[in-house]
């Protein structure tokens, strides 16, 4: 028992690159450091595009076994996570689209319009109002667009990891990055009466 707990804590300060590696040949407690490190960011992005925690468990799950799989396939001399990414982005939208499910992206960003102390009920229907018109627009986006707006906003990675994720050019994404702010200014433009000039808008 010491010995596994000592072999579990050495996992922990290894790079992720060494621990796909393990995979590779086998070594289960490998996968599930990497499982501890990413099953957030997993189960997060999926319930973004899904929309359906139920659905997003089971695709955390399959995200695993497929990186446990498909480790052999991994390329050591690319990060780790915007292949994690890609898998997930992946499976959400084909499973989603199997269930036939429309996709509300970027709850958790949204969620960040509000700044922290406000109390006033008329603000806080303002805000709320605000946070509407920002998921409509984002709904409205195509669906190539919506997916860069999550990876950049939501999970915070940036450029060249959403390129690595999508497997697109970056110039790609700054081209869909540029529109997609361009539609959400506009979405967001006229600020309903009360809202706060602290409130921040990520997108601006």
């Amino acid at each position: 028992m010491r010995m596994e707990a000592g072999r579990a804590s050495s996992f922990a300060e290894r790079e992720d690159s060494f621990l796909i590696g393990c995979v590779r040949d086998g070594d289960i407690e490998a996968l599930g450091e990497l499982y501890k490190r990413y099953k957030s960011k997993v189960y997060r992005t999926a319930t973004a595009i899904t929309r359906d925690e139920h659905l997003a468990e089971d695709i955390l799950q399959e995200v695993f076994l497929r990186v446990n799989r498909y480790a052999h396939s991994f390329d050591e001399t690319q990060p780790f996570e915007p292949w994690v990414y890609r898998i997930t982005v992946n499976l959400s939208y084909s499973w989603a689209n199997k269930a036939k499910r429309w996709v509300h992206f970027f709850q958790g960003a949204v969620e960040r319009l509000t700044v922290g102390s406000v109390r006033d009920p008329e603000t806080v229907a303002a805000v709320r109002e605000q946070r509407e018109l920002v998921r409509r627009a984002i709904d409205r986006l195509p669906e190539a667009h919506r997916v860069v707006v999550i990876l950049y906003y939501l999970e915070g990675l940036d450029v060249s990891e959403v390129a690595l994720a999508l497997d697109v050019p970056e110039g790609t994404i700054k081209s869909r990055l540029y529109y997609a702010r361009q539609k959400l200014r506009e979405a967001i433009a006229v600020q309903p009466a009360g809202v706060s000039s602290e409130v921040v808008y990520d997108f601006t």
